[in-house]
């Protein structure tokens, strides 16, 4: 009896992975297409820093660029810190066994952020220019047409939340951008793919995580505390954070309040019927029921969830 329930539970197992996979693989898929991320000829610079989010980008786009139906090239770049006690061996031997082309670029930003950061206060900002500047530098050495990095899903809506909460603007992180030096395009491929989703993919292909000693402790950081409310959101309420993606993809300037974006001064009244125009005595407020109501919820607008 224990052999057949061991059993069971690896084939439920096996069939779960391979949903996963046809899930990441084609959210990935169509990340590319929906933003044009990766054109013919490209040479695509994937940043990979240890974590499971870098890890799992170059593994799908590993396997994404078998079956493409346009060629281009993948080079992997790790930046090596010199933070203390990083396992510089890890990732040559990795990217060697998948036998993908990489460049390790070292570089002794550990000690300027140590050295210009206070203790306690946060490093992030200081590091990710650091980093940014270097990894832009070896793009063009390179000859990279592309940057791929690792953000996903959740660190968009994090990114968008963090902006309205703490900078006053709406801004999140974009898909596809140009550099601020004009040289480069970054790409982020993982746009639709939750971190859930990556977590139990990483523990499935089992890869040789590299934890970062320089920040991953800062527990107080606003984008942990954003992060552990969007967890607690989408335990309580699944698909809002979906909802949440689908929303900065659909965006209505008429009815914000950004005069940049729409022209509010010169508004004036047409006397002809606008079927997308405002219900300004309307009451807007469609979403459902309060929590613990007996009304049965409308149907969300979401991201495709299935194998």
């Amino acid at each position: 009896m224990s052999a057949v329930f061991e059993k069971d539970i690896k084939e439920r197992l096996t069939v779960d992975m391979t949903k996963l996979s046809k899930r990441l693989h084609r959210q990935v898929g169509q990340a590319i297409v929906d933003f044009n991320m990766i054109e013919e000829g490209d040479k695509v610079m994937v940043c990979v820093s240890g974590g499971k989010d870098s890890y799992a980008l170059l593994d799908i786009l590993t396997n994404l660029r078998q079956r493409a139906p346009i060629s281009f090239e993948l080079i992997a770049v790790n930046l090596d810190q010199k933070q203390p006690g990083f396992p510089e061996h890890v990732l040559p031997e990795y990217l060697r066994s998948r036998e993908v082309p990489f460049h390790i670029e070292s570089q002794d930003t550990y000690s300027i952020v140590k050295r210009i950061i206070p203790e306690g206060k946060t490093m992030c900002s200081l590091c990710s220019r650091l980093r940014r500047g270097i990894l832009y530098r070896v793009a063009g050495e390179l000859g990279a047409t592309k940057i791929a990095l690792g953000h996903h899903r959740d660190d968009m809506i994090q990114t968008l939340l963090m902006n309205m909460f703490f900078g006053g603007k709406m801004k999140g992180m974009p898909p596809k951008l140009m550099s601020d030096d004009g040289k480069n395009i970054v790409i982020r491929p993982l746009a639709y793919v939750a971190e859930t989703d990556l977590e139990k993919w990483a523990a499935h292909r089992e890869f040789p995580i590299i934890p970062c000693t320089l920040c991953g402790n800062q527990e107080n950081l606003q984008r942990v505390q954003i992060k552990q409310m969007l967890r607690e959101w989408d335990r309580k309420f699944p698909n809002r954070i979906d909802n949440m993606l689908n929303a900065m993809g659909n965006v209505v300037p008429s009815h914000l309040m950004d005069r940049n974006l729409f022209p509010f001064a010169g508004l004036r009244a047409t006397g002809v019927a606008d079927s997308n125009g405002d219900r300004a005595f309307d009451d807007d407020d469609d979403c459902g029921p309060a929590a613990g109501a007996s009304a049965a919820l409308p149907v969300p607008i979401r991201l495709s969830r299935d194998a």
